[in-house]
Protein backbone atom coordinates (compact mmCIF):
# COMPACT_ATOMS: atom_id res chain seq x y z
CA UNK A 1 0.00 0.00 0.00
CA UNK A 2 1.20 3.23 -0.18
CA UNK A 3 1.58 6.38 2.00
CA UNK A 4 0.50 9.25 -0.11
CA UNK A 5 1.29 12.50 1.47
CA UNK A 6 -1.49 15.06 0.21
CA UNK A 7 -4.28 13.63 -3.17
CA UNK A 8 -2.96 11.56 -5.77
CA UNK A 9 -3.95 10.62 -9.27
CA UNK A 10 -4.77 7.15 -9.29
CA UNK A 11 -5.30 4.99 -12.95
CA UNK A 12 -5.00 1.18 -11.29
CA UNK A 13 -7.72 -1.01 -11.37
CA UNK A 14 -7.69 -1.45 -7.43
CA UNK A 15 -5.11 0.14 -4.70
CA UNK A 16 -4.77 0.06 -0.94
CA UNK A 17 -3.85 3.77 0.19
CA UNK A 18 -2.42 4.45 3.68
CA UNK A 19 -3.06 7.54 4.51
CA UNK A 20 -1.36 10.12 7.15
CA UNK A 21 -1.66 13.82 7.42
CA UNK A 22 -0.95 16.58 9.92
CA UNK A 23 -3.26 19.46 10.72
CA UNK A 24 -4.89 21.96 8.07
CA UNK A 25 -4.63 19.57 5.43
CA UNK A 26 -6.77 19.98 1.93
CA UNK A 27 -5.59 17.04 -0.40
CA UNK A 28 -7.38 15.21 -2.83
CA UNK A 29 -7.32 12.26 -4.52
CA UNK A 30 -9.16 11.44 -8.22
CA UNK A 31 -9.59 7.65 -9.60
CA UNK A 32 -10.05 7.44 -13.05
CA UNK A 33 -9.57 4.78 -15.70
CA UNK A 34 -11.69 4.35 -19.03
CA UNK A 35 -13.04 1.68 -18.40
CA UNK A 36 -16.95 0.61 -18.55
CA UNK A 37 -17.21 0.11 -14.80
CA UNK A 38 -18.13 1.25 -11.20
CA UNK A 39 -15.54 2.57 -8.40
CA UNK A 40 -15.93 0.93 -5.16
CA UNK A 41 -14.25 2.82 -2.06
CA UNK A 42 -14.26 1.40 1.24
CA UNK A 43 -12.99 3.44 3.81
CA UNK A 44 -12.26 0.89 6.40
CA UNK A 45 -10.49 2.55 8.81
CA UNK A 46 -10.16 5.93 9.85
CA UNK A 47 -9.05 8.48 12.98
CA UNK A 48 -9.58 12.25 12.91
CA UNK A 49 -8.57 14.51 15.88
CA UNK A 50 -10.27 14.09 18.64
CA UNK A 51 -13.73 16.02 19.21
CA UNK A 52 -13.62 17.07 15.49
CA UNK A 53 -16.92 18.03 13.92
CA UNK A 54 -18.01 17.52 10.10
CA UNK A 55 -17.57 21.07 9.86
CA UNK A 56 -13.76 20.91 10.36
CA UNK A 57 -12.88 17.49 9.04
CA UNK A 58 -14.07 15.28 6.96
CA UNK A 59 -13.46 12.52 3.71
CA UNK A 60 -15.92 13.99 0.97
CA UNK A 61 -17.02 11.32 -1.19
CA UNK A 62 -17.99 12.42 -5.17
CA UNK A 63 -19.15 10.26 -8.15
CA UNK A 64 -17.30 11.93 -10.68
CA UNK A 65 -13.88 13.51 -11.62
CA UNK A 66 -13.75 16.40 -9.64
CA UNK A 67 -14.98 18.30 -6.53
CA UNK A 68 -17.85 19.76 -8.52
CA UNK A 69 -19.48 16.52 -9.35
CA UNK A 70 -22.81 15.27 -6.83
CA UNK A 71 -21.62 14.53 -3.40
CA UNK A 72 -21.75 10.47 -2.57
CA UNK A 73 -21.48 10.94 1.06
CA UNK A 74 -19.45 12.14 3.76
CA UNK A 75 -16.95 10.21 6.43
CA UNK A 76 -16.28 12.23 10.30
CA UNK A 77 -15.29 11.24 13.41
CA UNK A 78 -18.60 10.49 14.58
CA UNK A 79 -19.32 8.26 11.57
CA UNK A 80 -20.54 4.63 13.28
CA UNK A 81 -20.06 2.53 10.18
CA UNK A 82 -17.37 1.07 8.20
CA UNK A 83 -18.08 3.52 4.67
CA UNK A 84 -18.45 1.78 1.34
CA UNK A 85 -19.34 3.97 -1.60
CA UNK A 86 -19.58 3.21 -5.45
CA UNK A 87 -19.46 5.14 -7.85
CA UNK A 88 -22.01 5.58 -10.95
CA UNK A 89 -19.32 5.49 -13.39
CA UNK A 90 -15.26 5.37 -14.19
CA UNK A 91 -14.29 8.42 -12.04
CA UNK A 92 -14.98 9.13 -8.43
CA UNK A 93 -12.93 11.85 -6.06
CA UNK A 94 -12.49 12.28 -3.00
CA UNK A 95 -11.51 15.00 -0.59
CA UNK A 96 -10.27 14.85 2.95
CA UNK A 97 -9.62 18.06 5.15
CA UNK A 98 -7.93 18.70 8.51
CA UNK A 99 -8.40 21.22 11.11
CA UNK A 100 -5.65 23.20 12.91
CA UNK A 101 -5.75 20.90 15.80
CA UNK A 102 -1.82 19.40 16.12
CA UNK A 103 -2.99 15.49 15.32
CA UNK A 104 -1.73 13.04 13.09
CA UNK A 105 -4.41 11.37 11.40
CA UNK A 106 -4.52 7.96 9.93
CA UNK A 107 -6.85 6.57 7.34
CA UNK A 108 -6.92 3.24 5.67
CA UNK A 109 -9.03 3.68 1.92
CA UNK A 110 -9.20 0.82 -0.31
CA UNK A 111 -11.02 0.91 -4.09
CA UNK A 112 -11.42 -1.48 -7.15
CA UNK A 113 -13.25 -1.36 -10.12
CA UNK A 114 -16.39 -3.66 -10.37
CA UNK A 115 -19.20 -4.35 -12.52
CA UNK A 116 -22.91 -4.11 -11.45
CA UNK A 117 -24.78 -7.17 -11.52
CA UNK A 118 -21.95 -9.46 -12.59
CA UNK A 119 -21.40 -12.86 -11.55
CA UNK A 120 -18.60 -12.08 -8.60
CA UNK A 121 -20.80 -9.48 -7.27
CA UNK A 122 -23.54 -12.08 -6.89
CA UNK A 123 -23.28 -12.68 -2.87
CA UNK A 124 -25.12 -11.84 -0.29
CA UNK A 125 -29.25 -11.70 0.17
CA UNK A 126 -31.87 -11.67 2.02
CA UNK A 127 -33.15 -13.67 4.78
CA UNK A 128 -36.14 -14.25 6.36
CA UNK A 129 -38.07 -16.55 8.79
CA UNK A 130 -37.27 -17.25 12.47
CA UNK A 131 -33.83 -18.81 11.84
CA UNK A 132 -31.33 -19.66 9.59
CA UNK A 133 -27.95 -19.89 8.13
CA UNK A 134 -25.26 -18.11 6.08
CA UNK A 135 -21.81 -18.42 4.60
CA UNK A 136 -19.08 -16.61 3.03
CA UNK A 137 -18.43 -17.21 -0.26
CA UNK A 138 -16.95 -21.00 -1.48
CA UNK A 139 -16.83 -21.95 2.42
CA UNK A 140 -14.94 -23.79 3.54
CA UNK A 141 -12.77 -23.28 0.72
CA UNK A 142 -10.70 -19.83 0.90
CA UNK A 143 -13.00 -16.81 -0.52
CA UNK A 144 -12.68 -15.08 -3.70
CA UNK A 145 -10.80 -11.34 -3.84
CA UNK A 146 -12.50 -8.03 -4.54
CA UNK A 147 -15.92 -9.06 -2.04
CA UNK A 148 -18.54 -7.18 -0.98
CA UNK A 149 -21.21 -9.34 0.44
CA UNK A 150 -24.16 -7.85 1.82
CA UNK A 151 -26.91 -9.91 3.98
CA UNK A 152 -30.42 -8.57 5.35
CA UNK A 153 -32.01 -10.62 7.86
CA UNK A 154 -35.85 -10.09 9.41
CA UNK A 155 -36.94 -12.05 11.32
CA UNK A 156 -40.84 -12.19 12.64
CA UNK A 157 -41.88 -8.85 14.37
CA UNK A 158 -42.09 -8.36 17.82
CA UNK A 159 -38.87 -10.36 18.17
CA UNK A 160 -34.97 -9.68 18.09
CA UNK A 161 -31.49 -11.45 16.28
CA UNK A 162 -28.80 -13.65 18.26
CA UNK A 163 -26.84 -14.05 15.15
CA UNK A 164 -23.82 -16.59 16.22
CA UNK A 165 -20.63 -17.54 13.52
CA UNK A 166 -19.90 -21.58 14.02
CA UNK A 167 -16.46 -20.83 11.97
CA UNK A 168 -14.42 -17.71 11.51
CA UNK A 169 -11.49 -16.83 9.94
CA UNK A 170 -10.21 -13.98 8.01
CA UNK A 171 -7.37 -12.43 7.46
CA UNK A 172 -5.80 -10.71 11.00
CA UNK A 173 -4.68 -7.34 11.08
CA UNK A 174 -4.60 -4.76 13.81
CA UNK A 175 -7.66 -2.54 12.89
CA UNK A 176 -9.39 -5.41 10.63
CA UNK A 177 -8.94 -3.00 7.30
CA UNK A 178 -8.10 -5.97 4.90
CA UNK A 179 -10.73 -8.47 5.22
CA UNK A 180 -13.47 -7.83 7.55
CA UNK A 181 -17.04 -8.90 8.49
CA UNK A 182 -19.78 -6.01 10.00
CA UNK A 183 -22.66 -6.12 11.49
CA UNK A 184 -25.58 -3.42 11.85
CA UNK A 185 -28.56 -2.78 14.11
CA UNK A 186 -31.23 -2.51 11.23
CA UNK A 187 -31.64 -3.13 7.93
CA UNK A 188 -29.38 -1.01 6.49
CA UNK A 189 -25.59 -0.43 7.03
CA UNK A 190 -26.75 2.77 8.13
CA UNK A 191 -28.56 1.97 11.26
CA UNK A 192 -25.78 1.83 13.87
CA UNK A 193 -22.22 -0.46 14.11
CA UNK A 194 -22.67 -3.35 16.51
CA UNK A 195 -19.18 -4.85 15.43
CA UNK A 196 -16.50 -5.49 13.26
CA UNK A 197 -14.50 -8.73 13.38
CA UNK A 198 -11.64 -10.11 11.46
CA UNK A 199 -9.08 -12.90 12.09
CA UNK A 200 -9.99 -16.17 14.41
CA UNK A 201 -12.55 -15.66 16.66
CA UNK A 202 -16.49 -16.59 17.05
CA UNK A 203 -18.27 -13.76 17.49
CA UNK A 204 -21.67 -12.84 18.31
CA UNK A 205 -24.28 -10.13 17.94
CA UNK A 206 -27.48 -9.19 18.78
CA UNK A 207 -30.20 -6.61 17.11
CA UNK A 208 -32.32 -4.61 19.14
CA UNK A 209 -35.01 -5.32 16.93
CA UNK A 210 -36.36 -8.01 14.38
CA UNK A 211 -33.95 -6.69 11.56
CA UNK A 212 -29.93 -6.84 10.86
CA UNK A 213 -27.94 -6.38 7.87
CA UNK A 214 -24.24 -8.26 7.95
CA UNK A 215 -21.07 -7.40 5.93
CA UNK A 216 -18.56 -9.07 4.18
CA UNK A 217 -15.18 -7.61 2.78
CA UNK A 218 -12.11 -9.28 0.81
CA UNK A 219 -9.31 -7.73 -0.73
CA UNK A 220 -6.94 -9.22 -2.80
CA UNK A 221 -4.33 -11.37 -0.68
CA UNK A 222 -4.36 -13.62 1.86
CA UNK A 223 -7.66 -15.29 1.18
CA UNK A 224 -8.81 -17.42 4.25
CA UNK A 225 -11.91 -20.30 4.77
CA UNK A 226 -14.17 -17.35 5.73
CA UNK A 227 -17.27 -18.24 8.25
CA UNK A 228 -20.29 -20.28 9.09
CA UNK A 229 -22.84 -18.45 10.04
CA UNK A 230 -26.79 -18.90 11.68
CA UNK A 231 -28.86 -16.68 13.37
CA UNK A 232 -32.23 -17.13 15.65
CA UNK A 233 -34.98 -15.02 16.60
CA UNK A 234 -35.48 -14.71 20.66
CA UNK A 235 -38.95 -13.66 21.23
CA UNK A 236 -40.13 -10.35 23.25
CA UNK A 237 -43.30 -11.24 25.17
CA UNK A 238 -46.14 -9.53 23.98
CA UNK A 239 -48.63 -7.44 25.00
CA UNK A 240 -51.69 -8.99 26.25
CA UNK A 241 -54.08 -6.58 24.99
CA UNK A 242 -52.82 -6.15 20.46
CA UNK A 243 -50.82 -3.30 19.64
CA UNK A 244 -51.32 -1.73 23.39
CA UNK A 245 -47.86 -2.17 25.13
CA UNK A 246 -44.82 -0.40 27.03
CA UNK A 247 -41.05 -0.44 25.96
CA UNK A 248 -38.81 0.83 29.04
CA UNK A 249 -35.11 1.26 28.20
CA UNK A 250 -33.00 2.96 31.32
CA UNK A 251 -33.17 5.86 30.05
CA UNK A 252 -36.88 6.36 28.45
CA UNK A 253 -40.16 5.08 28.77
CA UNK A 254 -42.49 4.82 25.65
CA UNK A 255 -46.39 3.51 25.98
CA UNK A 256 -48.13 2.93 22.71
CA UNK A 257 -52.04 2.44 23.02
CA UNK A 258 -54.12 1.38 20.27
CA UNK A 259 -57.19 3.71 19.49
CA UNK A 260 -59.67 0.76 19.50
CA UNK A 261 -58.75 -0.34 23.05
CA UNK A 262 -58.93 3.38 24.63
CA UNK A 263 -62.43 3.59 22.99
CA UNK A 264 -63.00 0.25 24.65
CA UNK A 265 -62.31 2.00 27.99
CA UNK A 266 -64.36 5.09 26.97
CA UNK A 267 -61.35 7.68 26.66
CA UNK A 268 -60.70 10.34 24.11
CA UNK A 269 -57.72 10.04 22.22
CA UNK A 270 -57.41 13.60 21.93
CA UNK A 271 -57.84 14.53 25.86
CA UNK A 272 -55.30 12.13 27.01
CA UNK A 273 -52.24 13.44 29.89
CA UNK A 274 -49.49 11.84 32.11
CA UNK A 275 -48.66 13.21 35.38
CA UNK A 276 -47.56 16.22 33.69
CA UNK A 277 -49.93 17.93 31.45
CA UNK A 278 -47.69 19.87 29.31
CA UNK A 279 -46.22 15.93 28.05
CA UNK A 280 -48.63 15.43 24.84
CA UNK A 281 -48.67 12.12 22.76
CA UNK A 282 -48.09 11.73 19.10
CA UNK A 283 -51.37 10.65 17.36
CA UNK A 284 -50.82 8.17 14.14
CA UNK A 285 -52.67 5.31 13.57
CA UNK A 286 -52.01 4.48 17.61
CA UNK A 287 -51.88 7.26 20.47
CA UNK A 288 -47.56 7.14 21.63
CA UNK A 289 -46.27 8.78 24.79
CA UNK A 290 -42.64 8.72 24.17
CA UNK A 291 -39.95 10.54 26.91
CA UNK A 292 -36.94 10.59 29.12
CA UNK A 293 -37.73 8.52 32.43
CA UNK A 294 -36.86 11.76 34.91
CA UNK A 295 -39.49 13.79 32.85
CA UNK A 296 -43.03 14.08 32.57
CA UNK A 297 -43.97 13.74 36.41
CA UNK A 298 -42.44 10.72 36.21
CA UNK A 299 -42.41 9.21 40.10
CA UNK A 300 -39.21 7.70 41.17
CA UNK A 301 -39.41 5.57 44.09
CA UNK A 302 -36.20 3.18 45.51
CA UNK A 303 -36.63 0.17 46.78
CA UNK A 304 -33.88 -0.97 48.25
CA UNK A 305 -32.37 -3.77 45.78
CA UNK A 306 -34.82 -1.92 42.70
CA UNK A 307 -36.08 1.13 41.86
CA UNK A 308 -39.62 1.88 39.86
CA UNK A 309 -40.30 4.95 37.53
CA UNK A 310 -44.33 5.39 37.56
CA UNK A 311 -46.40 7.32 35.51
CA UNK A 312 -49.77 7.73 34.79
CA UNK A 313 -52.66 8.52 31.84
CA UNK A 314 -55.46 9.95 32.49
CA UNK A 315 -58.21 12.20 30.79
CA UNK A 316 -57.57 15.84 30.81
CA UNK A 317 -60.31 18.23 32.36
CA UNK A 318 -61.49 19.15 28.86
CA UNK A 319 -62.15 15.31 28.67
CA UNK A 320 -64.07 14.61 31.48
CA UNK A 321 -67.73 14.49 29.59
CA UNK A 322 -67.82 10.56 30.39
CA UNK A 323 -68.15 11.26 33.88
CA UNK A 324 -68.25 7.46 34.64
CA UNK A 325 -64.57 7.36 33.27
CA UNK A 326 -63.16 9.69 36.19
CA UNK A 327 -62.06 6.69 37.99
CA UNK A 328 -60.09 4.85 34.98
CA UNK A 329 -56.57 5.48 34.55
CA UNK A 330 -53.91 3.84 32.74
CA UNK A 331 -50.40 3.10 34.91
CA UNK A 332 -47.19 2.40 33.59
CA UNK A 333 -44.45 1.18 35.37
CA UNK A 334 -40.75 0.85 34.68
CA UNK A 335 -39.20 -1.01 37.30
CA UNK A 336 -35.07 -2.26 37.48
CA UNK A 337 -34.36 -5.34 39.16
CA UNK A 338 -32.15 -8.31 38.72
CA UNK A 339 -30.36 -7.89 36.00
CA UNK A 340 -33.61 -6.45 33.75
CA UNK A 341 -35.99 -3.80 33.44
CA UNK A 342 -39.42 -5.10 34.01
CA UNK A 343 -42.04 -3.29 32.19
CA UNK A 344 -45.53 -3.08 33.65
CA UNK A 345 -48.67 -1.55 32.07
CA UNK A 346 -52.13 -1.48 33.66
CA UNK A 347 -55.53 0.10 33.86
CA UNK A 348 -57.42 0.57 36.89
CA UNK A 349 -61.00 1.05 37.30
CA UNK A 350 -62.95 1.63 40.04
CA UNK A 351 -60.05 0.43 42.69
CA UNK A 352 -59.63 -2.80 40.63
CA UNK A 353 -56.29 -3.77 38.62
CA UNK A 354 -56.14 -5.02 35.08
CA UNK A 355 -52.79 -6.15 33.59
CA UNK A 356 -52.36 -5.14 29.79
CA UNK A 357 -48.81 -6.39 29.11
CA UNK A 358 -45.79 -7.11 30.75
CA UNK A 359 -42.38 -7.32 29.09
CA UNK A 360 -38.60 -6.49 30.07
CA UNK A 361 -34.48 -5.93 28.76
CA UNK A 362 -31.85 -3.85 30.22
CA UNK A 363 -29.24 -1.75 29.00
CA UNK A 364 -25.77 -1.66 29.69
CA UNK A 365 -22.37 -1.98 27.43
CA UNK A 366 -18.86 -2.19 28.10
CA UNK A 367 -16.07 -0.71 25.53
CA UNK A 368 -12.86 0.35 25.28
CA UNK A 369 -11.16 3.63 24.27
CA UNK A 370 -7.97 5.09 22.97
CA UNK A 371 -7.18 7.38 25.53
CA UNK A 372 -8.26 8.61 29.13
CA UNK A 373 -10.79 11.46 27.42
CA UNK A 374 -13.05 8.32 26.62
CA UNK A 375 -14.08 9.83 23.40
CA UNK A 376 -12.92 7.61 20.77
CA UNK A 377 -14.07 3.72 21.44
CA UNK A 378 -12.76 0.98 19.96
CA UNK A 379 -14.77 -0.89 17.36
CA UNK A 380 -12.72 -3.24 15.85
CA UNK A 381 -12.50 -6.99 17.23
CA UNK A 382 -9.70 -8.25 18.46
CA UNK A 383 -8.33 -5.22 19.97
CA UNK A 384 -4.53 -5.57 19.70
CA UNK A 385 -2.40 -4.06 22.04
CA UNK A 386 1.26 -4.04 23.10
CA UNK A 387 2.43 -5.53 26.29
CA UNK A 388 2.26 -3.01 29.01
CA UNK A 389 0.54 -0.82 26.96
CA UNK A 390 -2.55 1.19 29.13
CA UNK A 391 -5.88 0.06 28.35
CA UNK A 392 -8.58 2.41 29.30
CA UNK A 393 -12.72 0.68 29.60
CA UNK A 394 -15.53 2.36 30.27
CA UNK A 395 -19.13 0.49 31.59
CA UNK A 396 -22.01 2.46 30.97
CA UNK A 397 -25.80 2.78 31.71
CA UNK A 398 -27.80 3.89 28.74
CA UNK A 399 -30.04 6.30 31.11
CA UNK A 400 -31.10 9.76 31.73
CA UNK A 401 -31.61 9.47 35.07
CA UNK A 402 -28.82 11.94 36.67
CA UNK A 403 -29.37 10.19 40.07
CA UNK A 404 -28.04 6.76 38.42
CA UNK A 405 -24.64 6.05 39.88
CA UNK A 406 -22.63 2.88 37.68
CA UNK A 407 -19.95 1.22 40.02
CA UNK A 408 -17.62 -1.88 39.15
CA UNK A 409 -17.46 -4.20 41.68
CA UNK A 410 -15.20 -7.19 40.33
CA UNK A 411 -13.66 -6.98 37.09
CA UNK A 412 -12.03 -10.42 36.04
CA UNK A 413 -9.64 -11.56 33.20
CA UNK A 414 -9.52 -15.34 31.07
CA UNK A 415 -8.70 -16.37 27.78
CA UNK A 416 -11.94 -18.33 28.08
CA UNK A 417 -14.78 -16.47 26.53
CA UNK A 418 -16.69 -18.44 28.97
CA UNK A 419 -14.56 -17.79 31.95
CA UNK A 420 -13.76 -21.09 33.28
CA UNK A 421 -11.19 -21.99 35.56
CA UNK A 422 -8.21 -20.11 34.41
CA UNK A 423 -9.04 -16.57 35.47
CA UNK A 424 -7.24 -13.23 37.18
CA UNK A 425 -8.71 -10.46 39.03
CA UNK A 426 -8.22 -6.55 38.04
CA UNK A 427 -10.97 -5.48 40.27
CA UNK A 428 -12.78 -7.77 43.02
CA UNK A 429 -15.50 -6.45 45.64
CA UNK A 430 -14.35 -2.86 44.49
CA UNK A 431 -11.13 -3.20 45.26
CA UNK A 432 -7.94 -2.99 43.08
CA UNK A 433 -6.31 -6.49 42.81
CA UNK A 434 -3.77 -5.72 39.89
CA UNK A 435 -0.97 -3.06 40.57
CA UNK A 436 -1.43 -1.24 37.26
CA UNK A 437 -5.47 -0.84 37.81
CA UNK A 438 -6.61 2.89 38.43
CA UNK A 439 -10.40 3.87 38.93
CA UNK A 440 -11.84 7.19 37.53
CA UNK A 441 -14.19 9.21 40.23
CA UNK A 442 -17.88 8.26 39.18
CA UNK A 443 -18.91 10.24 35.99
CA UNK A 444 -22.87 10.56 34.96
CA UNK A 445 -23.75 7.01 34.39
CA UNK A 446 -20.61 6.02 33.34
CA UNK A 447 -17.90 3.66 35.16
CA UNK A 448 -14.53 3.95 34.39
CA UNK A 449 -11.14 2.59 34.99
CA UNK A 450 -7.40 1.68 33.09
CA UNK A 451 -4.67 -0.84 33.56
CA UNK A 452 -1.83 -2.32 31.73
CA UNK A 453 -2.02 -5.05 29.19
CA UNK A 454 -1.93 -8.48 30.85
CA UNK A 455 1.42 -10.06 31.47
CA UNK A 456 0.10 -13.18 30.76
CA UNK A 457 -0.86 -12.11 27.05
CA UNK A 458 2.73 -13.74 26.39
CA UNK A 459 1.29 -17.32 27.34
CA UNK A 460 -2.29 -16.54 26.35
CA UNK A 461 -3.08 -14.77 22.78
CA UNK A 462 -6.52 -14.17 23.36
CA UNK A 463 -8.07 -12.86 26.74
CA UNK A 464 -10.92 -11.44 27.39
CA UNK A 465 -12.81 -9.22 30.51
CA UNK A 466 -16.08 -9.34 32.35
CA UNK A 467 -16.87 -7.19 34.83
CA UNK A 468 -19.82 -6.95 37.53
CA UNK A 469 -21.59 -4.00 37.77
CA UNK A 470 -24.00 -2.22 40.18
CA UNK A 471 -25.92 0.50 39.94
CA UNK A 472 -26.92 2.75 42.50
CA UNK A 473 -29.00 5.37 43.58
CA UNK A 474 -26.98 8.48 43.50
CA UNK A 475 -28.62 10.04 46.62
CA UNK A 476 -27.98 6.94 48.80
CA UNK A 477 -25.12 7.76 50.80
CA UNK A 478 -24.98 4.25 52.10
CA UNK A 479 -25.53 2.52 49.07
CA UNK A 480 -23.33 -0.10 47.34
CA UNK A 481 -21.61 2.27 45.22
CA UNK A 482 -20.84 4.90 48.02
CA UNK A 483 -19.44 2.10 50.38
CA UNK A 484 -16.50 1.59 47.56
CA UNK A 485 -13.92 -0.84 48.55
CA UNK A 486 -15.73 -3.76 51.28
CA UNK A 487 -14.71 -7.36 52.42
CA UNK A 488 -16.47 -9.76 50.31
CA UNK A 489 -18.12 -10.55 53.86
CA UNK A 490 -19.75 -7.56 53.83
CA UNK A 491 -21.33 -7.07 50.55
CA UNK A 492 -24.65 -8.54 51.17
CA UNK A 493 -25.30 -5.51 53.48
CA UNK A 494 -24.81 -2.95 51.37
CA UNK A 495 -28.03 -1.72 49.25
CA UNK A 496 -27.99 -1.31 45.37
CA UNK A 497 -30.82 -0.80 42.54
CA UNK A 498 -29.33 -2.92 40.08
CA UNK A 499 -26.61 -5.88 39.10
CA UNK A 500 -25.71 -6.77 36.05
CA UNK A 501 -22.80 -8.64 34.03
CA UNK A 502 -21.15 -7.14 31.08
CA UNK A 503 -17.90 -8.47 29.10
CA UNK A 504 -15.61 -7.11 26.07
CA UNK A 505 -12.98 -8.87 24.22
CA UNK A 506 -10.90 -10.78 23.00
CA UNK A 507 -7.52 -8.95 23.54
CA UNK A 508 -4.77 -10.19 21.04
CA UNK A 509 -0.80 -8.98 21.61
CA UNK A 510 0.49 -7.33 18.38
CA UNK A 511 2.79 -10.26 17.37
CA UNK A 512 -0.30 -12.29 16.66
CA UNK A 513 -1.28 -10.23 13.53
CA UNK A 514 2.04 -11.92 12.02
CA UNK A 515 1.26 -15.54 13.44
CA UNK A 516 1.11 -17.55 10.29
CA UNK A 517 -1.36 -20.50 12.30
CA UNK A 518 -4.29 -18.89 13.35
CA UNK A 519 -6.18 -22.54 14.06
CA UNK A 520 -3.98 -23.68 17.46
CA UNK A 521 -6.40 -24.04 20.63
CA UNK A 522 -5.97 -20.61 22.61
CA UNK A 523 -4.75 -22.41 25.80
CA UNK A 524 -3.87 -26.12 26.47
CA UNK A 525 -6.13 -29.26 27.38
CA UNK A 526 -8.09 -29.78 30.41
CA UNK A 527 -5.59 -31.79 32.72
CA UNK A 528 -7.95 -32.14 35.67
CA UNK A 529 -6.68 -29.42 37.58
CA UNK A 530 -7.46 -26.11 38.61
CA UNK A 531 -5.06 -23.80 37.54
CA UNK A 532 -4.75 -19.95 38.01
CA UNK A 533 -2.97 -17.13 36.19
CA UNK A 534 -0.49 -16.94 39.21
CA UNK A 535 0.86 -20.54 38.61
CA UNK A 536 1.48 -19.71 35.01
CA UNK A 537 3.80 -16.53 36.35
CA UNK A 538 5.50 -18.86 39.11
CA UNK A 539 6.04 -21.30 35.74
CA UNK A 540 7.47 -18.82 34.20
CA UNK A 541 9.82 -17.33 37.12
CA UNK A 542 10.77 -20.87 37.72
CA UNK A 543 11.78 -21.25 34.49
CA UNK A 544 13.74 -18.37 34.21
CA UNK A 545 15.56 -19.15 37.08
CA UNK A 546 16.28 -22.70 36.04
CA UNK A 547 17.37 -21.17 32.93
CA UNK A 548 20.04 -18.72 35.20
CA UNK A 549 21.31 -21.87 37.41
CA UNK A 550 22.18 -23.56 33.71
CA UNK A 551 23.99 -20.58 32.36
CA UNK A 552 26.22 -20.20 36.10
CA UNK A 553 27.37 -24.24 35.04
CA UNK A 554 28.31 -23.24 31.88
CA UNK A 555 30.10 -20.47 33.15
CA UNK A 556 31.97 -22.52 35.42
CA UNK A 557 32.64 -25.55 33.35
CA UNK A 558 34.36 -23.18 30.89
CA UNK A 559 36.71 -21.36 33.17
CA UNK A 560 37.36 -24.45 34.44
CA UNK A 561 38.57 -25.45 30.45
CA UNK A 562 40.30 -22.23 30.52
CA UNK A 563 43.06 -23.33 33.24
CA UNK A 564 43.27 -26.57 31.62
CA UNK A 565 43.74 -26.30 27.81
CA UNK A 566 45.37 -22.76 28.00
CA UNK A 567 42.09 -21.66 26.19
CA UNK A 568 40.43 -17.69 26.43
CA UNK A 569 37.62 -18.10 28.37
CA UNK A 570 36.85 -14.48 27.05
CA UNK A 571 37.51 -16.13 22.88
CA UNK A 572 35.12 -18.92 23.78
CA UNK A 573 32.70 -16.55 25.34
CA UNK A 574 32.33 -14.25 22.50
CA UNK A 575 32.48 -16.83 19.71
Amino acid sequence: AGVPRCGASLHELNKALRIELNANANCIWQIQRNADQGIRLIVSHFKFAPSSSCETESIKVYDGASTDSPLLGQVCDNTDAVPVLESSSDSLTFLITTNSVAFKRNFFVFYYFFSPGSKTENCGGQLTGPNGTFSSPNYPAPYPEFRYCVWHIQAPKNSKINLQFQDFFLELDQNCQLDFTAAYDGLTTDSGLLGKVCGHAQPTFESSSNVMTVVLFTDDTNPYRGFSAQYSSVPLPGPVEPNTFLICSSDSMRIVLSKSYLASLGFSEAHLQLNDPTCRPVVTDSVTFSFPLASCGTIKKDEGHSITYTNTISLSPAGNVITHQRNTEIIAQCRMKNNATLEVIYFTKNNAVHRIGARGRYNVSMAFYESDLFSKPISYSPYYVDLNQTLFAEVTLHSTDPNLQVFIDTCTASPEPDFGSLTYDLIRSGCNKDDTVVTYPAFENHGRFRFRAFRFLRSFPSVYLQCEVVICDSTNTDSRCARGCISREKRSTSPYTWKTNTMVGPIHLKRALRAADHSEPLIEADTGKTPNLQQYNFYTLAFVVLISNILIVVAVVLKHYKHQAGYSYQNIQSS
